[in-house]
């Protein structure tokens, strides 16, 4: 690989398996003639960083290492349509404290590093787990159970993009603190 060639990356949190089979099978269940996102590619993003340099990664990986937050459960209690795009999700009637301060936390800490945060990253953005695309919606259920995973870590992705879909690679995993019992 060329030192030159730029990477498209971003943080997020990745669901456990149980958690990304119950949203796989809404996305399936619900994508209405759209389609469904695989399983190993359902996240919720953090914050988006776009293309950067192989020596950039290297910075990102630095600050995402010195981010200290606290481990959460994160649970996943509604479900949206954004028509216009077409996109199906799963989100957070209310966005949990700790998710809050990590996207806060993370994209200060980016931001200070003079790297430019896609506008609707972390805080920013409604949290939420992209189910399906090109979806045609009039109404959506309630969802009646909520989706559920203990949130131990975040990652940095590099995207990879292909014709028929995007594939994700991991680049590197930073833990969150056990929580504090209070």
């Amino acid at each position: 690989m060329s030192e030159a060639r730029s990477r498209r990356v971003f943080f997020a949190l990745w669901p456990d398996a149980e958690a990304s089979g119950h949203l796989a099978a809404l996305g399936h269940s619900l994508a209405g003639g759209g389609r469904a996102i695989r399983p190993a590619s359902l996240h919720l993003t953090l914050a988006f960083v776009g293309s950067v340099t192989p020596g950039q990664v290297a910075e990102l990986e630095r600050i995402a290492a010195a981010v200290r937050a606290d481990a959460f459960e994160l649970s996943l209690d509604r479900l949206g349509f954004w028509p216009q795009r077409g996109i199906l999700w799963a989100g957070c009637r209310q966005t949990p404290a700790p998710l809050r301060r990590l996207g806060e936390t993370l994209g200060a800490e980016l931001r200070a590093a003079g790297f430019a945060i896609a506008a609707r990253s972390g805080s920013a953005q409604v949290p939420h787990v992209t189910l399906a695309r090109r979806v045609r919606c009039a109404s959506l259920p309630r969802l009646e159970t909520p989706v559920r995973w203990p949130v131990g870590e975040f990652t940095l992705v590099e995207t990879h993009l292909h014709p028929s879909a995007a594939s994700y690679q991991t680049l590197a995993s930073f833990p969150l603190a056990a929580a504090d019992p209070d």
